[in-house]
């Protein structure tokens, strides 16, 4: 079967990776000249998979006020006159419910475990160089209750699966003693030792050398999509600016571009642009006791270090509401100083690259993964921050479905129209 994938990002490349491995002919279509050039440029690099809780937690609502009065607070919200912000801004808040929060904690569990198993499948197939490791992953929580709430979380996700260490402040620097400056400063962590990490962006560029030397993937960059050509409720085609591409299935995986692509077709999709934020920073020999080699999260602060060969990758911030991926230099100023106090010893961070992304996000963070009224089109996309961690078990499912085999794993809570 001929099938045509909309985008060249992580999700893009790993629905396209599966489908050719499958023995279908696959093209990719993106209006950049190289893959991986948006959201799956810069990001935080974790491959996070015991930690998929969405955005839309019981805590918000307490650290409301600081989030809409604090221009510095990790969470931002840019309030429009746009309906479509407004109803994605309360079905975040509906589901900030504790049973809903479970409920969508353990949906998104279950497929991040499943996108494990994948990706390992993928690594052992094929020989792919991204700086990828497996040092584990350590969540500091500054404030008591938020160090209680951890640890009731991690009770329950052991339930799940996970496999969670719960440490006080001394052992936690002990687990990695970059962070001795906090020593009295936090309360304590939860470390994964099962956790990754891997740069996106190289992944993304190995990958895409493998579909076309390996699979024979037809790779169309530098074609900006115009419309899906549909009639009698299929896709004949996809127009671009260098002409028409024709294929027997079609599968979006355009990211927030999605939205407007999927609007003539009658088809809403509920994404919102999660603006977010990276330094990339050498890490010198000389240094590295300066720098995380764990990957770490400050909980508080809402910041990841992941360490990427002799790089160390900070990403921060979610801005809501904003289409515009430049660098606000007011964020990025306040991202510098948050990891200045942290990590005091961690040299030339003036001269780390800096970069912004929007993450295309359902309220409910849940990816939207299967069919459409189309029946030859399929979605994949809302991934949110998570697309880098559920990239590959979202492209497996996407594969079933295609070739009419039965699903590995229920893909029914992430339905179009089952996402919010």
């Amino acid at each position: 079967m001929k099938i045509c994938i909309l985008g060249a990002g992580v999700v893009g490349l790993t629905t396209a990776y599966f489908l050719a491995r499958s023995g279908h002919e696959i093209s990719i279509v993106d209006r950049n000249g190289l893959p991986a050039q948006e959201t799956s440029f810069a990001n935080g690099g974790q491959l996070s998979y015991s930690y998929v809780a969405p955005l839309a937690a019981p805590s918000i609502f307490p650290s409301l006020p600081k989030y809409l009065l604090d221009r510095q607070s990790p969470l931002g919200f840019q309030l429009r006159a746009d309906p479509s912000q407004w109803r994605w801004l309360l079905n975040f808040l509906r589901a900030c419910s504790p049973g809903t929060f479970q409920k969508h904690t353990a949906e998104l569990a279950m497929l991040a475990d499943f996108s494990r198993t994948a990706m390992h499948d993928l690594m052992q197939a094929e020989s792919l160089d991204f700086d990828f490791n497996r040092f584990g992953k350590l969540v500091i929580h500054r404030d008591r209750k938020s160090f209680e709430n951890a640890v009731a979380l991690a009770a329950y996700q052991k339930e799940l699966g996970a496999e969670q260490d719960v440490l006080d402040d001394e052992a936690c620097i002990a687990l990695e003693p970059s962070l001795a400056s906090l020593k009295g400063q936090f309360s304590g962590g939860v470390f994964t030792p099962s956790e990754e990490a891997g740069d996106c962006r190289k992944f993304c560029e190995a990958l895409d050398k493998v579909l076309g030397e390996q699979y024979g993937v037809t790779r169309l960059y530098h074609h900006k999509i115009g419309v899906l050509r549909a009639d009698q409720g299929r896709v004949r085609a996809v127009s671009t600016d260098r002409g028409d591409v024709e294929a027997d299935h079609f599968v979006m995986t355009a990211g927030l571009a999605s939205r407007e692509l999927m609007r003539p077709l009658g088809v809403s999709l509920p994404l919102c642009a999660l603006k977010g934020y990276s330094l990339t920073v050498a890490v010198p020999e000389a240094t590295e006791t300066a720098a995380p080699k764990i990957s770490v999260t400050d909980s508080q602060n809402k910041i990841v270090y992941a360490r990427l060969g002799d790089s160390l990758r900070i990403a921060a911030m979610v801005d809501i509401g904003t289409s515009d991926a430049a660098v606000n230099p007011r964020r990025l100023d306040t991202l510098k100083r948050q990891v200045r106090s942290t990590f005091p010893k961690l040299a030339d961070l003036d001269n780390a690259q800096s970069w912004a992304g929007l993450r295309p996000a359902t309220a409910q963070g849940k990816p939207i993964i299967g069919k459409t009224p189309y029946r030859n089109l399929s979605l994949n996309v809302g991934h949110g921050a998570l697309g880098f961690t559920l990239a590959c078990g979202s492209a497996r499912l996407i594969r079933d479905f295609i070739d009419e085999k039965p699903a590995a794993l229920d893909a029914t809570p992430f339905a179009l129209g089952a996402v919010q």
